[in-house]
């Protein structure tokens, strides 16, 4: 007599959890997030200024949230939606101000934000909100001074360096880079980081595109964004949070997606300051 089959299980029910089972959520609202980025840096005047505006002010509300929203006696509830509200505005203002005089008003938000912000955070919140007021700012004037190429090359090389060190990260593993600030982050993938931004370069450098500063400030550039990717992974670690906010499935909160974007911007925006910073094409 035979013995009884059991049922075949779905491939599906077999999964266990594991560390590729966010890929494909994390797959789908990245290429959506990469196509609103792209339309974004395509256009311009008021249009990127207004978009450049709304992911700043987005990233103020986490920001105020990380700092403040466990110790609610320090504000009311609307303390962090007011927070990035004021925040996208004034940096909307001081991008269609002319002059050098309304980049003071990054002092707005860093006044209005303090009373709501536990003391212990507040070295932070200051940090932070002259990192996200000074990227946005940056990335609208790098668009318009350095031209369109310039800034995707700044982009891509951060991308290239978080998709890099998402998968041989997690693929090879090995020691972490830094366990105490950002648990997750392997040697492996910062490596890759810093070769996949090089290699980036290297192209850009044989095709006459850029000279031979982009071979250096490449992966710069990929090491200021991972920088960046810690310094939000250290301020989250203080709070006590796994994410910045669920407002992006998969991929967490504004700050978490654009953490390493602020920093590579405002690397770049250093350099150009110093006439250090290659232009694409130019």
């Amino acid at each position: 007599m035979s013995e009884p089959q059991l049922p075949r299980r779905r491939f599906r029910d077999k999964l266990k959890p594991g560390r590729w089972n966010d890929l494909r959520k994390r797959f789908g609202w990245g290429a959506l997030l990469l196509v609103l980025g792209v339309v974004l840096l395509l256009s311009s005047g008021l249009w990127i200024r207004l978009g450049v505006s709304v992911v700043v002010g987005l990233m103020m509300w986490e920001l105020a949230r990380l700092t403040g929203w466990r110790h609610p006696e320090f504000h009311s509830p609307r303390h962090p939606v007011l927070i990035g509200v004021l925040s996208g505005l004034v940096l909307l203002t001081m991008l269609v101000l002319p002059g050098d005089l309304p980049l003071f008003l990054v002092l707005v938000p860093l006044l209005a934000g303090l009373p709501g912000t536990h003391s212990r955070e507040r070295v932070g919140y200051v940090i932070f909100t002259i990192a996200i007021m000074g990227a946005g700012y940056a990335l609208v004037a790098m668009r318009e001074v350095l031209g369109l190429p310039t800034v995707f090359w700044i982009v891509a090389t951060v991308v290239q360096s978080d998709i890099l060190g998402y998968f041989v990260g997690r693929k090879l593993g090995g020691p972490r880079f830094w366990p105490s600030l950002s648990p997750k982050k392997t040697w492996s993938g910062t490596l890759a980081g810093w070769v996949g931004a090089l290699i980036l370069a290297i192209g850009i450098f044989l095709t006459g595109e850029g000279g031979w500063g982009v071979l250096l400030v490449g992966p710069m550039l990929a090491i200021a964004g991972q920088f960046g990717d810690i310094a939000e992974s250290w301020l989250k670690r203080r709070v006590g949070v796994k994410d910045s906010s669920e407002l992006i499935p998969g991929h967490g909160g504004a700050l978490d997606r654009f953490d390493a974007m602020t920093g590579a911007l405002l690397l770049a925006l250093i350099l150009m300051l110093v006439h250090l910073l290659p232009t694409i094409g130019g």
